[in-house]
């Protein structure tokens, strides 16, 4: 091979989708390949729809709809088939915006090429999505404790009749060496019996074991669906003490699942670690053990737990010493002397927390409070905020946490404090209150939450200008993108060079999407859950809310594999990166990122801001 077919060969072979085809493939395409120079202002348009797939090798190029709409930006490794752009949108052209090197694959091979390779045709069937979706590639084999419950569930059940006898059940169970076994009629679940229930509520209570099994039966019992996770399904379980749980889909049991089985599983995962929380006696005891999570992230970075899942677990990690320190506390002061409910906000509410979060917390209290009580919830927050402080969750820099007197409120002040914060939406207000509305219950009485929640969603729906105010919040950070789709890093400082994923791309992502879920009174509040809800009611195309999804993910799988690596250096976790150190297929997918989410901002400008008026 000559040096400058080489040149071509190694630089094709970089590309997306042919890193998806075999070296041998990718050389028999050389033959193919003409090579072309044009000046800057050089237009593809309708006359140039058949001349194959465009490559640029150097140089810059934007594609604009037949009404001049800017619809993307190409540089240095990315391609455009007129052709099969303007089957999906008639009128599509190109445009170059810099003196630019084409390598230009003829139309006959080019769709000889997506005929014979799935992955290849794939790509251009939607070219700016497709791109970013095979990152998922790039990660390696989920986590087992990651691995639908239905992996590990079995599909073999043993069921009676609620008029069967005790003593039957027992005989049927026995030979069958099953220790649960399922009450059901006219294939309905009424109910379900253990080999513990038998002995608890039927032999220790001397009952005639004549009796019908339906009057020692846990009845409606608590069920789960085949695709949670064994991580869900573990923490599910330990949580209420349940050691079996018939799997539901669609209304049918498909299968039952034990903590037998679970714990078999594996047993270095994290669900172990939060039980062991639970076990802790002091704040000094829990600190020694999330000491360990640095170390453990890196080991579940490396066994594949993508961003979304490892999120969720940290987040769980978070939400058990939440609730341990709670306990100590009221081990401490004594009972409540009214209902309360201690939330979380921000990242702990939206289940979407990483290593070195800050906290977000306050205490909802019942209405009964009277003056006398307040010393035991001013006592309650400063045992439990100090602890995580303790614990490496630092104190709120914002003073967002239940120890600020205005933060530890009874249901009543806080809904006048939702409706001050509505009538006066001034830029500050907007910025400090955003963190409100990702709201859950860590600890205590959900229907005070839930109470909270109806009444933020009502005033959120029915007021534009907050609304507006909200979208000027949401557009005020631009997405880290020069206009010629190079990144645009920090000049100087610390991290100079670097670029914030969070602060440039995952919090403008949360923002977008939160503002479209108020709007729309939804009551989710993690991000994936809030964009699938905006499809289910008609808020969001399908397609826009896989591509934020997409997008959100790779920025998070970024951030979360950066963190690993500065463990693994003796470095604290940052949010900051250098894209000079990325791979190049790599680096277009997060310039495709930023592209989607300034496409998203561009969305809320248009529906939100004239609010403003």
């Amino acid at each position: 091979m000559s040096p400058e077919l080489l040149a071509i060969h190694d630089f094709i072979s970089e590309c997306l989708p042919f890193d998806q085809l075999p070296n041998d493939v990718i050389t028999q395409v050389l033959s193919d390949i003409e090579v072309s120079y044009h000046s800057k202002g050089n237009q593809f348009g309708q006359q140039d729809l058949e001349g194959g797939l465009r490559i640029v090798r150097s140089g810059a190029a934007e594609l604009r709809s037949s009404d001049d709409l800017l619809l993307d930006r190409l540089s240095e490794g990315d391609s455009f088939n007129l052709m099969g752009l303007n089957d999906e949108q008639p009128g599509i052209t190109a445009t170059l915006i810099e003196d630019a090197l084409l390598y230009t694959l003829p139309e006959i091979p080019y769709q000889k090429l997506r005929s014979e390779y799935r992955a290849f045709d794939r790509f251009f069937s939607s070219q700016r999505s497709r791109r970013l979706r095979r990152a998922a590639r790039y990660e390696p084999a989920p986590n087992d404790m990651m691995r639908p419950i239905s992996d590990l569930m079995s599909t073999e059940l043993l069921s009676v009749e609620p008029l069967t006898s005790i003593q039957k059940t027992a005989m049927l169970m026995s030979s069958s060496r099953f220790s649960s076994i399922l009450v059901m009629e006219n294939q309905q679940l009424l109910g379900i019996v253990t080999d513990r229930d038998i002995r608890s509520r039927a032999v220790a209570e001397g009952m005639d074991l004549q009796q019908p099994i339906n009057t020692i039966m846990t009845t409606d019992p608590l069920t789960l669906a085949p695709d949670l996770s064994m991580f869900d399904a573990t923490l599910f379980m330990t949580q209420r003490s349940i050691h079996h749980i018939p799997i539901m889909d669609n209304g049918k049991v498909v299968g039952i699942i034990t903590a037998s089985d679970l714990m078999l599983a594996r047993k270095d995962d994290p669900v172990f670690l939060v039980q062991h929380i639970g076990r802790q006696t002091s704040t000094l005891e829990l600190k020694n053990v999330v000491a360990s999570m640095p170390d453990l992230l890196v080991q579940w970075v490396k066994s594949g737990v993508r961003s979304n899942q490892l999120s969720h677990v940290l987040t769980a990690l978070s939400d058990a010493i939440t609730v341990r320190l709670i306990e100590l506390a009221i081990e401490k002061l004594g009972p409540a002397p009214v209902p309360f409910a201690w939330l979380g906000f921000g990242s702990q509410g939206r289940k979407e927390q990483l290593l070195g979060a800050d906290q977000d917390n306050a205490l909802l209290i019942s209405d009964d409070l009277k003056p006398e009580h307040q010393a035991w919830f001013a006592d309650l927050a400063k045992f439990v905020c100090d602890g995580l402080n303790t614990c490496g969750y630092v104190y709120c820099p914002g003073n967002i946490m239940a120890t600020n007197d205005d933060l530890r409120l009874p249901l009543k002040e806080w809904l006048k404090t939702v409706e001050r914060w509505m009538r006066t939406p001034t830029e500050r207000a907007v910025m400090e209150v955003s963190i409100f509305f990702d709201i859950r219950t860590i600890y205590g009485d959900k229907t005070l939450t839930n109470t909270l929640q109806t009444q933020m969603l009502k005033h959120t729906q029915s007021n534009s200008i907050f609304l507006a105010a909200l979208a000027e919040n949401v557009l005020s950070v631009h997405p880290p993108m020069g206009i010629f789709r190079r990144f645009v890093v920090e000049q100087n400082g610390e991290h100079a060079h670097e670029l914030n994923l969070k602060k440039r791309g995952v919090i403008p992502i949360i923002d977008i999407v939160r503002i479209h879920a108020l709007a729309n009174g939804l009551f989710e509040v993690n991000t994936i859950d809030r964009l699938r809800a905006l499809v289910d009611c008609k808020a969001m195309t399908i397609v826009d809310s896989r591509n934020i999804q997409d997008a959100l993910q790779l920025l998070m799988q970024l951030r979360l594999n950066h963190q690993a690596q500065d463990i693994v250096q003796g470095k604290a976790p940052s949010n900051y990166i250098n894209p000079a150190s990325l791979s190049k297929i790599v680096s277009k997918q997060l310039k495709d990122t930023f592209g989607i989410v300034k496409d998203a901002q561009q969305g809320i400008k248009t529906k939100y801001r004239q609010g403003l008026g």
